[in-house]
């Protein structure tokens, strides 16, 4: 097993170098047809989404469109996967940052329903309470 870094999921998701897009396609098809296994952190996801939407300017629900696929790869270990196929439709809803969204999906996964925080984003969820230290 090997360890699949950010830049590799961005080549692919961007083909903004054709050859390395090719490259990075080829890789993740035999990781989705579990020909090969690989594993990556929650840090690479992170990544990921804050680089599509930052620097590549791309809406939140397409850079959810575009990530939930590659953590659903069948030859990926990736801890947590179910907090970020929540996660990231709550950062696709546009009322949490994905950091928070994060956060939120996995106090829920903790059956935990209160969170110390001044951001007040965390009011718009159901099941979670704010409260302020």
């Amino acid at each position: 097993m090997r360890f699949i870094d950010t830049n590799v999921f961005l080549r692919y998701l961007t083909a903004d170098d054709e050859r390395k897009a090719r490259r990075a396609l080829a890789l993740l098809k035999r990781v989705e047809g579990n020909d090969e296994r690989v594993a990556t952190s929650s840090l690479v996801i992170f990544e990921i989404v804050f680089t599509l939407e930052s620097y590549y300017s791309m809406p939140r629900e397409r850079v959810s469109s575009l990530v939930l696929p590659l953590v659903e790869l069948r030859g990926l270990q990736l801890d947590n996967k179910d907090v970020f196929r929540e996660a990231l439709g709550l950062y696709a809803s546009g009322r949490l940052s994905f950091a928070d969204a994060y956060n939120a999906s996995l106090m829920r996964k903790k059956g935990l329903g209160e969170i110390y925080s001044y951001d007040r984003d965390f009011d718009r969820l159901e099941g979670i309470r704010r409260v302020q230290p």
